[in-house]
């Protein structure tokens, strides 16, 4: 699938409609979340695979796997919320999904090797993850990576820009084979946002074990 394709898909996914500043609760945009996903695909680590989304919000990362192929997708968050919406949204784009075998649980990501509905986990091919940028508390990706690296598999993460010194050393014996730097605007969602839309730099990594 085009990048520009796959961002309009991505594009119909709806954001929180109670987002909880705790969890620094913002949506990805689609015109980061389509690049995030196509590097994925490209490197062959989405078509056919089992991806685990971990702190997966409204879906828009588990359901644009799906779309490129992925076997089974399991997104997991804190958020009862959250995980409704990503229910409902990937309900609505059951077309674009396909044959995708795509599930949500509300979970702990330090606790995610219990059951969902449809039995067993399964150990992932490739995890996903726009954690918390530590905002509200410096460093909440922390456990994010931890519980990446746990689960097996290539891992795919969005950071501030200027973590990748602090990533290559928390990750270890894992190693980043591809980062990149993108704009990622955040849409005014809290009453301390002063501006309509905010535009920071972010990094987006591949993170493969070595172990």
């Amino acid at each position: 699938m085009k990048l520009r394709k796959l961002e309009m898909a991505l594009e119909k996914v709806e954001g929180f409609e109670t987002p909880n500043v705790n969890y620094e609760q913002y949506k990805t945009p689609a015109t980061v979340a389509a690049p995030f996903l196509h590097l994925a695909f490209m490197s062959g680590d989405i078509e056919g695979k089992t991806v685990y989304d971990l702190g997966c919000g409204t879906g828009i990362l588990s359901i644009g796997a799906a779309i490129l192929g992925a076997a089974e997708v399991v997104g997991f968050d804190i958020d009862e919320n959250a995980v409704k919406s990503a229910e409902k949204n990937s309900e609505k784009m059951g077309a674009e999904i396909g044959e995708s075998v795509i599930e949500f649980a509300v979970s702990d990501i330090s606790k995610i090797s219990g059951k969902i509905e449809s039995g067993e986990l399964k150990r992932a091919d490739t995890i996903l993850m726009n954690p918390p940028f530590g905002a509200q508390e410096k460093g909440n990706d922390r456990p994010f990576l931890e519980a990446a690296i746990a689960a097996g598999g290539v891992i795919y993460s969005i950071h501030n820009k200027g973590s990748r010194a602090f990533i290559e050393k928390f990750i270890k014996p894992a190693v980043v084979t591809d980062c990149f730097i993108t704009a990622f605007p955040i849409r005014k969602t809290f009453d301390f946002h002063k501006k309509e839309v905010q535009t920071i730099d972010v990094e987006i990594y591949r993170i493969e074990s070595k172990s």
